[in-house]
């Protein structure tokens, strides 16, 4: 067989697999598309008192003046929206962050952005800020915590991805000991507050809309380099080689990441592992194709913790679980999962 006849025969592998990875992709979102759906529906009417959903629909728009309806509109759905928009903003960060340092265990809290926004909001719990204060100081301390990794990261300018990682490891550490100190030092009545506060709280969301608008723009924003960031997961050289500045998009990915980090953290408080677990479950359905993983990653993050949310303020009513509890719970096995079947 000659070379032609055979580089003709792989060109027609090649598209012949293409509408079944494009289909696949396209099942995928509409299953996830799907998801979020069903998982708003229960969101809205599970809890103390359940909604039919002719009352919801009733609810949603605008026509009833029940208490179901005061309680769906004033109380559920702003704690939804709020619950998948930080979810989706964790997962767009966490899938950002893994391509950009090349590192399946690249996350915005192991980066130290988490430990940043908690050192913020519970310093203005401990001086007894009020709520927008407290999200004002978890919003410093995020942005502070992420100038002060890049800054140490980049020293001299020989910026790399271990460097880094190690240094946002060291940044949260540090932080978590600040955290702890502050613990030590609150007042009795404000500890509890402070603790639920760290493991995840939706329960206060009143305001989720800047979150959703921010996760609407940050897709925006990234799809663009989408196709820049499949060269870059091929490798640096290969990127700067087909023509990617990769300093440039060093930053912008990362200054994106750390913004969507830290208004989810301010959002919804600390909740680990959405961004390390979804990209890794959203990557093995799809695949690494970052035009699709972005987008796929960002409405199952958004998904989970939506439906962890729920999960948390239904399962043991009238007490409601901190939502970070629930993640963790889910995450842990997961990971254990994913690090058996890859354990390199």
């Amino acid at each position: 067989m000659s070379r032609g006849t055979m580089a003709h025969g792989q060109a027609a592998m090649r598209n012949t697999g293409l509408p079944s990875v494009r289909r696949r992709a396209a099942a995928v979102l509409a299953g996830l598309v799907l998801a979020a759906l069903a998982t708003f529906t229960w969101s809205l009417s599970a809890g103390a008192l359940p909604v039919s959903f002719d009352d919801l629909l009733t609810a949603l728009s605008g026509a009833g003046g029940s208490m179901e309806s005061d309680i769906i509109r004033s109380l559920r759905l702003p704690r939804a929206v709020a619950a998948f928009a930080c979810g989706g903003l964790l997962a767009l960060a966490g899938a950002l962050m893994q391509v950009l340092l090349r590192n399946p265990l690249a996350d915005p809290y192991v980066l130290g952005i988490s430990g940043g926004a908690a050192v913020g909001a519970l310093g203005a719990i401990l001086a007894g800020a009020t709520a927008g204060w407290i999200d004002a100081g978890a919003f410093i301390g995020a942005l502070g915590a992420t100038l002060l990794v890049f800054g140490l990261a980049h020293g001299d300018g020989s910026w790399t991805q271990t460097r880094l990682l190690l240094t946002g490891v060291i940044v949260a550490a540090g932080c978590g000991a600040a955290v702890a100190l502050m613990l030590s030092l609150a007042p009795e009545g404000r500890v509890k507050g402070m603790l639920f506060w760290l493991m995840g709280d939706a329960s206060g969301a009143t305001r989720p809309w800047p979150a959703l608008g921010l996760l609407a723009i940050g897709l925006t924003a990234a799809l663009p380099f989408a196709r820049e960031l499949n060269l870059l997961a091929r490798g640096e050289v290969t990127a700067r080689a087909l023509g990617v500045r990769v300093g440039r998009l060093r930053g912008l990915v990362y200054g994106l990441g750390s913004l969507l980090t830290a208004v989810a953290v301010t959002t919804v408080g600390s909740v680990g592992f959405i961004g390390l677990i979804v990209p890794h479950l959203v990557r093995l359905a799809i695949g690494n194709d970052q035009r699709l993983l972005l987008p796929a990653a960002t409405l199952a993050g958004g998904v989970l913790l939506c439906a962890a949310d729920t999960a948390a303020r239904t399962v043991v009513a009238p007490i409601q679980l901190p939502v970070g509890v629930l993640t963790a719970l889910i995450g842990v096995p997961v990971f254990l999962f994913l690090l058996a079947r890859h354990p390199r």
